[in-house]
């Protein structure tokens, strides 16, 4: 995993860790995997949530013990669910 496709997010609060997903992925191509790094617990819910809505797979979330990571794989643009 690459600096590019982290989305440091830690001690950041909802909705800033979505927000600053939906930034990293405007510009992604799609395919390209993210891990948003957080510490907000309703990020457990709210990055799943936007790959829903959005189009996109969430691959999982892993515990890295001050943080979690949560992975999503980007869909094709225009996928949104409305």
């Amino acid at each position: 995993m690459s600096e590019d496709d982290v989305v440091d997010a830690r001690g950041l609060r909802c909705p800033l860790p979505v927000i600053r997903l939906a930034q990293r992925a405007r510009d992604a191509a799609p395919g390209t995997e993210l891990e948003v790094w957080s510490t907000d617990p309703a990020a457990a819910a709210d990055v799943p949530a936007w790959c829903r809505m959005r189009g996109h797979t969430f691959v999982g979330a892993r515990d890295c013990g001050e943080h979690t990571a949560y992975r999503v794989r980007l869909g094709s643009p225009g996928t949104a669910v409305s």
